[in-house]
């Protein structure tokens, strides 16, 4: 299932009920502004203004979603101020009997949908106002202004199920929209009622248009635009409430899912799960909300040595609780973390860590200067690049540069090559960026398919970074090298014209190399070789297959080779301390 990329979110800045947040707290709190910014540093946030019970907070980090409610502050700020510590479980209490049905020709315009029932709400005019300021935050943030995501909220008794997403023509469904006095049709709302002229533009090129309605026919919504003013609208005499979350993302609408279904459980409600049927995608049968924590391992010296702190394993071990995490002791040196199913942020050790210094208090960490005196300087392996790409110049080639990010189909399916395990965008904005290179010979053949006006023969080059899978080090997950990669592509290019671009450019770098023929796909059999030098592989040399360069959509021939810059560093090093 495609997703999209979640890349850094803005600051936001949300509006509590000052009371509403002492009454989940259990406490009395001072309208101190500075006592009050000293407590919620724990939230990295701070008091915008307090005008009698409205209180303005901006929350500094912008990937924190999960505090961007009342909610959702009270829980973490618990855990700071030793209210209530430790990992915080949430339980489903059973399945509702909502099931929901996909229409196929979704799959193309916003596939995505997952639900929930929360029961037994005890709602107020206060507590309804802040769900709704929480829906618009993270629709305008983490819904990227409802394009991503886009949440729905409804009395749930008033609902049969099973509920439909389907694909509706403009005009064919009339409904009262939220807040409004008379049915109008899609089209219309998309035409003249404000939320459709604010966010008709996601839908309105396609022919087909997002509809939710219930089993007798009645609309719950028209995503991602506006609710129906009979199911949609939350009262305070509402005790059931039912949550769905439609996008283009499939993890973000999950997450946005949990942040609402658990805001709304932390005023002691229980949850139900409800179950979507997906005509497209490997899973069939989708059962949400997921509230499920995973685990990541934390060494304790590596803790210390990037907190600068001598802290004892007890003391550390506070500070995760008081940050709501799960804990488990392994041995002496480890401990299994597990995190909550609301902590979209946490992806490394590092943010575990992070948190335990936010509960230290940055302000208790005493700053002190640099115990090294440095100096600024190119470092060895960019010297040598710069060196690699002066005397490809000077072979005559021309440099160009190409995006880090790619796609399995040019990395693997177009180069003619097995698929290999690659880093991965959990949520890729675009299809065509959804992975990190591990070649470069990919970003240099695109180059050639998009430039077959330009007269030939061409030579270009490229020095950049490639990451793969680090199989060796749990600390981190990637490995970069860096690169070199060229190509010549003219009507009588060989494996001989380009074996002696290698040689003049390896002589210049002081090295000799052999070729071992190998099979690689990419390739003509028996015009390729594995590039070595001293023994060690450095990198590949051959002629383009046909079968490559039919799926460029290249016509001349071509031949490069590709070469680990990094590896020839190492080399040249242990070639000047033997002389």
């Amino acid at each position: 299932m495609a997703e999209e990329a979640e890349g850094d979110l803005e600051t936001p800045t949300i509006q509590v009920l000052f009371n509403d947040l002492q009454r989940l707290l259990g406490m009395k709190l001072s309208r101190d502004l500075d006592e009050l910014n000293d407590m919620l540093c724990y939230v990295k946030g701070e008091v915008e203004s307090l005008i009698e019970d409205e209180l303005s907070i901006e929350i500094k980090d912008g990937n924190r979603p999960d505090l961007w409610s009342v909610e959702g502050i009270a829980r973490e700020l618990k855990g700071a101020l030793g209210i209530e510590e430790g990992f915080k479980n949430y339980n489903i209490e059973g399945y509702s009997g909502v099931e929901v049905l996909i229409e196929p020709r979704l799959q193309k315009i916003r596939p995505y949908i997952a639900c929930a029932v929360v029961k037994g709400v005890h709602l107020d005019d206060e507590i309804i106002r802040e769900f709704m300021h929480l829906q618009d935050k993270l629709d305008q943030t983490y819904g990227r202004k409802r394009k991503r995501t886009s949440i729905g909220l409804y009395n749930f008794n008033l609902i049969t199920p099973p509920l439909h997403y389907g694909a509706s023509k403009p005009t064919a469904y009339r409904f009262i929209p939220l807040e409004g006095d008379k049915e109008m049709s899609l089209k219309e709302i998309v035409e003249s009622h404000p939320k459709g002229i604010e966010y008709g533009h996601i839908i309105k090129s396609f022919e087909y248009w997002p509809i939710l309605h219930d089993a007798e026919n009645r609309v719950l919504s028209f995503p991602p635009i506006i609710n129906s003013n009979d199911l949609g609208k939350i009262k305070e005499d509402v005790k059931d409430i039912f949550i769905e979350v439609t996008g283009t993302s499939y993890l973000t609408v999950l997450n946005t899912l949990t942040m609402v279904t658990l805001s709304i459980a932390d005023r002691g409600e229980k949850i139900f799960s409800t179950k979507v049927k997906y005509p497209y995608g490997k899973k069939k049968t989708d059962v949400t909300p997921k509230l499920e924590e995973r685990k990541i391992i934390l060494e304790l010296d590596y803790a210390r040595c990037i907190l600068g702190l001598d802290l004892k394993d007890k003391d550390f071990l506070n500070l995760l609780r008081k940050a709501r995490y799960g804990l488990r002791q392994i041995d002496l040196k480890t401990i299994e973390v597990t995190i909550p199913s609301y902590r979209v942020d946490v992806m490394h050790q590092v943010d575990v860590i992070e948190d335990a210094a936010i509960m230290f208090s940055y302000n208790k960490i005493k700053p002190r200067w640099p115990q090294l005196t440095t100096f600024g300087g190119i470092s060895t392996i960019e010297s040598l690049s710069n060196i690699a790409r002066e005397l490809m110049v000077g072979l005559g080639f021309q440099e160009i540069l190409t995006f880090s990010l790619t796609n399995k189909e040019s990395l693997f399916d177009k180069m003619n090559t097995k698929p290999a395990h690659v880093i991965e965008v959990s949520n890729p904005m675009l299809s065509k960026y959804s992975c990190l290179r591990t070649s470069l010979m990919p970003g240099l053949m695109e180059f050639l398919s998009n430039n077959t006006h330009a007269a030939y023969p061409q030579k270009i080059f490229e020095v950049g970074e490639c990451a793969e899978l680090n199989r060796e080090d749990r600390r981190v997950d990637v490995e970069e090298s860096r690169k070199l990669a060229c190509i010549v592509a003219h009507a009588n290019t060989s494996f001989s014209e380009i074996k002696s671009v290698l040689d003049a450019f390896l002589i210049n770098m002081g090295l000799r190399c052999e070729l071992d023929e190998r099979v690689h796909k990419s390739f003509i059999e028996g015009r390729i070789g594995v590039i070595l030098i001293a023994g060690e592989e450095i990198g590949f040399i051959g002629e383009i297959s046909p079968q490559v360069l039919e799926n460029w959509n290249l016509e001349n021939p071509a031949s490069g080779f590709e070469i680990s810059i990094d590896k020839i560093l190492k080399l040249r090093s242990a070639l000047e301390r033997r002389n």
